[in-house]
């Protein structure tokens, strides 16, 4: 009994005890898989943001992918290095066999939350937000994995107002064949390309139609297609997307013919890369005709 509960000790040793370690600054947000914490780090005294995942339905996720070695929300996200992305420091486990990710802390708002209140914040900044979203976007890509949750709830935007952070990887997947296969529905429904909604095969490009309906979305505060709260909202996918002149009359045409090319429902005939999206709008620098 001795030797067994030695054992535990040294295997526990390398555990957060997150009463411990944090003093927790504000009440948790509950999200589907996650609950998330404004922190104190105790050991530097540090504001963190400390993301403890919630095991059922981690394992329930987790389950999708059993047996292809699929590397964790933590392992990816501090692979993840780039201005517009935000840093994790650390992750492992608690002292509550739970998976834990500690991150930088940004103290803002999510675009989401900035386009329902229809913020000023916006204003002459739209162009700026999505050439930094997609560079995310782009990072994520050039590391070798599909994000299979871009939206605008998972853009933060910074205190300062000038600069967007691309967070959650929890649905992160790498970009090779396994992971691709059909299947897997996962994801923000209102922004599901249809072929992942259909289950059929999937890779970056899924991603880079829920990045064009995202970047849709900041320039009109409205979607291309009439919202739902299933999947099966991406179903009318099969009709066209409404023309965004339509909400705005005013747009840069090459930044409206950008967008376009990334909802485009044909996988085939989409915006190949979120690389060329960002080509499509080098030379933009307003989201309204000057």
């Amino acid at each position: 009994m001795a030797f067994l509960d030695s054992f535990k000790a040294v295997f526990s040793s390398n555990r957060v005890n997150v009463s411990k370690r944090f003093a927790l600054l504000r009440e948790a947000i509950q999200g589907s898989m996650s609950q998330f914490y404004m922190a104190r780090d105790l050991r530097s005294g540090e504001v963190v943001g400390l993301k403890i995942l919630k095991p059922e339905k981690l394992a329930a996720f987790e389950a999708r992918f059993k047996g292809l070695n699929k590397p964790s929300e933590g392992q990816i996200a501090v692979q993840l290095k780039h201005p517009n992305i935000v840093e994790t420091r650390e992750y492992g486990l608690t002292t509550n066999d739970e998976h834990y990710v500690l991150m930088e802390y940004i103290d803002g708002i999510d675009m989401n939350s900035a386009l329902i209140g229809r913020d000023p914040l916006l204003n002459g900044r739209r162009v700026q937000f999505i050439r930094q979203s997609a560079e995310a976007l782009a990072a994520v890509h050039s590391a070798g994995f599909i994000h299979r949750d871009m939206c605008p709830r998972n853009l933060l935007l910074t205190k300062d107002s000038l600069n967007v952070k691309l967070i959650d990887f929890g649905l992160t997947v790498p970009a090779t064949r396994p992971f691709m296969l059909p299947g897997n529905r996962t994801g923000a429904p209102n922004y599901m390309a249809p072929e992942l909604v259909r289950r059929k095969p999937t890779d970056q490009r899924l991603d880079v139609f829920a990045f064009g309906v995202t970047a849709y979305e900041i320039c009109t505060s409205e979607l291309p297609w009439l919202r739902g709260t299933t999947g099966l909202a991406a179903m009318r996918h099969d009709q066209p997307p409404t023309d965004i002149r339509e909400y705005r009359a005013d747009i840069n045409p090459m930044l409206a013919s950008a967008i376009h090319a990334c909802i485009e429902g044909d996988v085939n005939k989409r915006c190949p890369s979120i690389e060329e999206f960002l080509a499509m709008i080098c030379h933009v620098r307003h989201e309204t005709v000057q």
